[in-house]
């Protein structure tokens, strides 16, 4: 009995770890979900389903936000903004070019990636930047004629996890 135990116990640890190594892909572009991309167009409709004869919920009217994809069927792509908002966008109205949102209101921009180094700009909230590199800590992004560096933990549209070269 305890061999057997011990041997269901092992399965559910090996199972367990080897679903923690393997990233969730679409069904349809075999990319990563979640993933994070930009809005490519001015305007872009939101809606409750996955096709023009469903509702919209949502007008996202900011060419370059940066929204995350969670859902994939046929030309459309499931996606949420920083607020969690959001709904079914067809697949040509986004890009993968790698935006981000400013979240700290007067966020220092640094020239390197540590609190002590040169201030080359302060972002206001909600600013939306060009997504360079990130480190574990810090992400390199560009707006408004500036570049820098900025903690992670200030931006929406990257992962705690994800480094960029």
């Amino acid at each position: 009995m305890k061999r057997a135990l011990f041997l269901l116990i092992c399965f559910a640890w090996v199972s367990s770890a080897a679903m923690a190594d393997t990233k969730t892909k679409g069904d349809v572009t075999n990319l990563p979900i979640p993933r994070f991309v930009s809005l490519k167009s001015a305007e872009a409709n939101a809606r409750r389903g996955p096709s023009l004869s469903h509702r919209i919920d949502w007008v996202y009217k900011r060419k370059h936000m940066p929204l995350e994809i969670f859902g994939e069927y046929e030309n459309w792509r499931r996606v949420r903004d920083a607020e969690g908002m959001g709904g079914w966008i067809h697949y040509s109205l986004l890009s993968g070019v790698r935006t981000v949102l400013v979240r700290t209101d007067l966020q220092a921009v640094h020239a390197k990636p540590h609190d002590t180094s040169h201030v080359v700009a302060k972002f206001e909230r909600n600013v939306v930047a060009d997504l360079e590199a990130c480190t574990v800590d810090w992400c390199q992004i560009i707006a408004d004629g500036y570049e820098g560096w900025v903690p992670k933990t200030a931006l929406w549209g990257v992962y705690p996890d994800e480094i960029r070269k």
